[in-house]
């Protein structure tokens, strides 16, 4: 990694750090600088301003939900089976604990800003892919009944992060070993409603 890159990073690391523990209005730049090791200048040259290092963490974690892992739709599996596994991957992938800490720290601040709230949340819009495309794939082959793939998997990933990601998110809460029951649960739900007809 170049020396510029390995700084850039390393405000950001620090950035992390003090927006978590202050807020982001009580952060302060001299903090991040002092935390990162590298001057106000060096940060500044990085960075012009407190909002443009915010929305660079916005855009990590954006890119970490992007990273989900994919899921290619199997002709030869079980659609159930292959859902189940999706939204598996999509729940853990979520609920790592570097991907929840950035997510606590992000959404309070969009809490607090309906501007950057709006934007954040155009910009997110599409992050829910692998399972939309997967959604996609299966209702093109007619294992699903056809509908809107994004708004189907809109319900399904609804379902699941109501019961798998928010009581982590808000309370720390992991669903433990029913996580795996859950997943069942909403992919049965979701099945009901779009399962193929018979």
């Amino acid at each position: 990694m170049k020396l510029t890159d390995r700084k850039r990073k390393d405000i950001l690391d620090a950035a992390i750090v003090e927006f978590r523990e202050q807020g982001f209005p009580a952060a302060r730049v001299n903090r991040i600088a002092d935390l990162a090791e590298v001057s106000k200048r060096t940060l500044y040259k990085h960075f012009e301003s407190k909002e443009v290092l915010f929305a660079a963490i916005t855009d990590i974690l954006l890119d970490e939900i992007a990273a989900a892992p994919k899921v290619e739709l199997r002709r030869d599996a079980p659609v159930r089976a292959q859902l189940v596994e999706a939204v598996r991957g999509y729940v853990a992938h979520l609920t790592r604990e570097g991907n929840m800490a950035l997510n606590r720290l992000v959404m309070s601040e969009l809490l607090r800003d309906q501007g950057l709230a709006r934007a954040f949340s155009e910009r997110a819009a599409a992050q829910d892919g692998p399972v939309t495309g997967l959604v996609a794939d299966a209702m093109e082959a007619g294992l699903l009944r056809r509908a809107d793939p994004a708004f189907a998997a809109g319900q399904l990933l609804a379902m699941a992060k109501h019961f798998l990601v928010w009581p982590d998110f808000l309370l720390g809460m992991s669903s433990g070993p029913e996580a795996g029951a859950l997943v069942e649960e909403c992919v049965d739900t979701f099945l009901a409603r779009y399962g193929p007809e018979s």
